[in-house]
């Protein structure tokens, strides 16, 4: 049954997805997530076959799954065109990419250290010096919360018009006191990355080298906000970080714009370019 489940899904997303030189990977969870999760990984044609290159891991965000990136943009060649590896996991609908309240629940955090991360890293090979984590909305929220966990294992993390702050949902609509077990938006603060980051520089002798960015269109009202706050801790911490605030919405048309910067950034901090003030 599992054997057909996982041809099932191989067929689904080529009948999907365009001809590509990507590979997928289903990795089994019964414990962590109760069921499987679909990762996409795209590399540089010129670095096929090879490990420990630049690799970023990308997040979708609210509603979406792992192959939402690919369906807005062309993620080989944005692999190509930056000379990263680039691997979509599936965040499902409204994980928030957290570990989620009461038994039986679906653990995200536990099943990418436990599950994700162990598999990944032995195909590819994931050095902490040439890998970052990044992600769009709820993605930029769970990108900066995986890094936190574990700051150590990357050089860096980014967010695109993230929820870096959880108070900003208002809790509401995305239902996060009832995922956390808590009862007040206010109740999420210790699952906030903004209340986190003091872990980079309790866990790494080499804080200063790590790079956080941190970008949202200036007309994204509902979490602009959260990014000028994050960046505001940043400097409050000391934290190397970029912050940028540019036109644009809470769109594809923006995020499938600023993954670039994310990556070229990325790429000049691997590189050793100066990025402002030459550090």
């Amino acid at each position: 049954m599992m054997k057909t489940r996982i041809i099932c899904v191989l067929l689904f997303v080529a009948a999907i997805l365009p001809a590509r030189a990507f590979n997928l990977h289903v990795i089994e969870s019964p414990r962590n997530l109760g069921c499987n999760d679909t990762v996409l990984v795209y590399t540089p044609k010129v670095l096929a076959g090879e490990k420990n290159i630049p690799t970023l891991i990308l997040l979708h965000g609210y509603s979406g799954c792992y192959r939402d990136w690919q369906s807005h943009m062309d993620l080989q060649e944005l692999s190509d065109g930056t000379g990263f590896r680039i691997i979509t996991p599936d965040g499902f609908y409204a994980s928030w990419y957290l570990n989620q309240a009461g038994e039986g629940t679906m653990q995200w955090r536990k099943f990418f250290w436990e599950e994700f991360w162990p598999q990944i890293d032995s195909h590819y090979g994931l050095a902490a010096d040439k890998t970052f984590i990044s992600g769009l909305s709820m993605g930029g929220h769970g990108a900066m919360n995986i890094f936190l966990d574990y700051p150590e294992r990357f050089r860096g993390a980014g967010s695109m018009s993230g929820v870096v702050d959880l108070k900003y949902t208002g809790g509401s609509k995305f239902l996060l006191p009832k995922l956390l077990g808590v009862e007040t938006i206010e109740d999420c603060a210790p699952e906030s990355a903004i209340n986190r980051l003091e872990r980079i520089q309790e866990r790494c002798p080499d804080w200063a080298d790590k790079l956080l960015v941190v970008t949202c269109g200036t007309e994204d009202k509902t979490f602009v906000g959260a990014t000028e706050d994050f960046s505001g801790r940043c400097r409050e911490l000391g934290l190397r970080h970029i912050a940028m605030l540019s036109p644009g919405r809470h769109t594809w048309t923006y995020w499938t714009w600023v993954v670039w910067l994310h990556l070229r950034w990325f790429g000049e901090k691997i590189d050793g370019s100066p990025l402002g003030d030459g550090r």
